[in-house]
């Protein structure tokens, strides 16, 4: 058996990805370089091995197709229409400034007029991989400058999708040249140019329609059928077949890309109980492959072009990073919201990506885009991604100064709901703030990193008991609950070092991390250890790798939720043998039995680290760092009733 390409620059790419990726992460640089870096290696401007570019570019697609899928599952439909003010007439808007410089720009160079104006739409659309990227890295996805970044990326998709059908027809009518079928029913019946678009407006409200109507009962119940058959395997499947199913009937039979179909795949899945779990099972392969789009996009750089064209180089790349930027800012500004929300949203547009190699590709092919064009684009691609996390880095140093002038988060419930309350929907980019750096005043407070579904409850109930509470959260939604519960609010992400310090770790007398994800916990116990070596920190767990993760990182005691669960369980069947008739009773076994398989069922070795209950938390029992509890479970005459703070958990 002989390896084949396929397996060569899966094997080169991902390996290659991985030590440059490695050595970026070391040198403190975005590990995006090091994929792009690895591209270079692999690609046919560099001697030694050549990767198969076309193999790598269908990889790289899937990427995409997974990434706007995950998307769409945390992106409603109410998300995208609350937005919509804002990014339909900002995109347009920006992509006419951008066309404009690129024409600029190409008449300089001695093109066409409409040589430089297809130069300059291929600048104007941004990466879906690199945008979405650096949103997750930042946690932004979920809040207003998120919404309004992915809203303005979605009208860029379509406007370039409306591009790659008219460009044929348009060379066609420009050069006299036959256009190839891009539009063959238009080309057929000699629509014309309106023709063409009316046809292309035809197909995607045709696909947008189909989505709401059909795929919005079929795709839900499909899931739903597949999760009741309890297989996992199985239902990771379906995930992936329905997100790259859609994704390549939308392009097949609407003409609408690969990423815009995914992406509404992903959005009607989200209005279903199962989205969190399909995000979860997806999320491994699109990792995978959004690190095969960033090398793909590696191979395509001649590095000769800094040395043919220095000056034209630098001139696209000013369009990218500067002309592109400032219009958004104007643009964003014009229309109320605030600096931060400005400067994200400038600096995620300040690159591009996958449609300007298509849009470079197809204009080449049409002898309608000069070849020095294309070598442009393709170099300001990845210089742009290059410099894509610089411009961000100034975007967090100017957008944290937005947050001062805003109130302290401490308000009561009343008039939370009254500042919420505004003529318009859509003016609440800065209700509530997405950074607060202001320091706490609090002493011997208690502080809970995440305020979800558990977090939430922790919170609750400890206010309930008078404590004072410290909440650090990043999510418009709970950081709401969380001022709606009267708890004092510190925005941001608690990863952020500079977050952490302004939470008075020093002064607190117990530190809960509350949110799921075990890297970002960890992170946090970290720093919170180094912040106080002394201070009892409580956090939260799904397996025993986790829980001696968190235990290396310095958690105190890891609550693992499923051994909790197991333990309300058996507290309830003690409960209920208690209960039973008197002729039953032979049958049950001796309470301490009971215990003794308790202990044996619901343990894993990791509760032994992991399991004080919450009351007595709450209670503010004393616990040494570092030191393991394993309790038996507790028995009450109440019942189920008293197994709440185990569930909860």
């Amino acid at each position: 058996m002989h390896h084949g390409p396929l397996i060569a620059i899966i094997v080169a790419g991902l390996g290659l990805a991985f030590v440059f990726g490695a050595i970026a992460q070391r040198l403190r640089i975005s590990p995006l370089v090091g994929y792009l870096v690895a591209g270079v290696a692999v690609g046919p401007f560099t001697p030694e091995f050549v990767a198969d570019q076309g193999l790598a570019n269908q990889l790289a697609e899937i990427g995409v197709i997974l990434l706007m899928f995950g998307v769409g599952l945390h992106f409603s439909l109410k998300d995208l229409l609350s937005v919509k003010t804002i990014a339909v007439p900002g995109a347009v808007v920006q992509i006419g400034i951008a066309t404009l410089l690129g024409l600029g720009l190409g008449t300089l160079l001695g093109w066409s007029p409409f040589s430089g104006a297809v130069f300059g739409l291929a600048l104007s659309t941004a990466s879906t991989v690199v945008l979405l990227r650096a949103l997750q890295e930042r946690r932004l996805v979920q809040t207003e400058r998120g919404r309004i970044a992915v809203g303005w990326l979605i009208v860029e998709d379509i406007a370039m999708v409306l591009a790659l059908v008219l460009l044929p027809v348009l060379a066609e009518v420009l050069n006299g040249t036959p256009s190839g079928g891009s539009a063959p029913l238009a080309t057929r019946f000699d629509l014309g140019v309106w023709g063409v678009l009316g046809l292309t407006f035809a197909k995607l409200v045709g696909f947008l329609a189909f989505m709401l109507v059909v795929g919005r009962r079929v795709i839900p119940w499909v899931l739903h059928w597949v999760a009741h058959t309890g297989s996992r395997e199985l239902f990771r499947l379906a995930v992936l077949a329905v997100a790259l199913g859609v994704a390549y009937s939308a392009a097949t039979l609407f003409g609408v890309s690969f990423a815009l179909g995914a992406f509404f795949a992903g959005m009607i899945l989200s209005e279903s109980p199962l989205s969190q779990r399909a995000a979860e099972e997806t999320l491994p392969l699109r990792d995978a492959f959004a690190v095969l789009f960033f090398v793909s996009v590696g191979m395509l750089f001649d590095p000769g072009i800094l040395v043919r064209a220095p000056w034209a180089l630098i001139g696209t790349l000013a369009i990218i990073l500067i002309g592109k930027s400032v219009a958004a800012w104007l643009i964003v500004r014009a229309f109320g919201r605030s600096n931060a929300v400005a400067l994200t949203i400038s600096g995620s547009l300040a690159q591009i990506g996958e449609f300007s190699f298509i849009l470079a590709g197809l204009g080449t092919a049409l002898g309608i885009l000069p070849p020095q064009g294309r070598d442009l684009i393709l170099a300001g691609a990845i210089l742009s991604i290059l410099f894509n996390p610089v411009m961000f880095a100034l975007v967090d140093r100017f957008a944290a100064e937005a947050p001062a002038a805003k109130p302290k988060p401490a308000v009561p419930a009343a008039e939370a709901g009254d500042a919420d309350e505004s003529p318009a929907p859509e003016p609440q980019p800065d209700a509530p703030p997405e950074r607060d750096l202001t320091p706490t005043a609090l002493t011997d407070h208690i502080v809970v990193v995440g305020y979800g579904r558990v977090g939430s409850l922790l919170g609750a109930g400890l206010l309930a008991q008078g404590t004072k509470l410290l909440v650090i959260e990043d999510n418009p939604n709970a950081v709401e609950t969380a001022k709606r519960d009267g708890a004092e609010l510190l925005i941001g992400n608690a990863a952020d070092p500079e977050v952490l310090s302004a939470a008075g770790l020093g002064r607190a007398v117990r530190l809960f991390v509350a949110i799921p994800g075990s890297f970002e916990a960890g992170q946090v116990c970290e720093q919170a250890r180094r912040e106080n070596p002394a201070l009892p920190i409580i956090a939260r767990a799904h397996s025993d790798p986790e829980v001696a993760h968190l235990t290396k990182c310095g958690a105190t005691l890891t609550i693992m939720g499923e051994a909790e669960i197991a333990r309300a369980m058996l507290g309830l069947c003690r409960n209920l043998a208690c209960t039973a008739k008197p002729e039953a009773e032979t049958d049950a076994k001796p309470e301490t039995e009971v215990e003794a398989e308790a202990d044996a069922e619901a343990k894993p070795e990791a509760a032994t680290e992991a399991t004080e209950p919450a009351a007595n938390l709450e209670a503010g029992a004393p616990v040494k760092p570092g030191e393991p509890r394993r309790l038996k479970p507790r028995t009450s005459a109440r019942g189920p009733a008293s197994e709440d703070p185990p569930a909860a958990a």
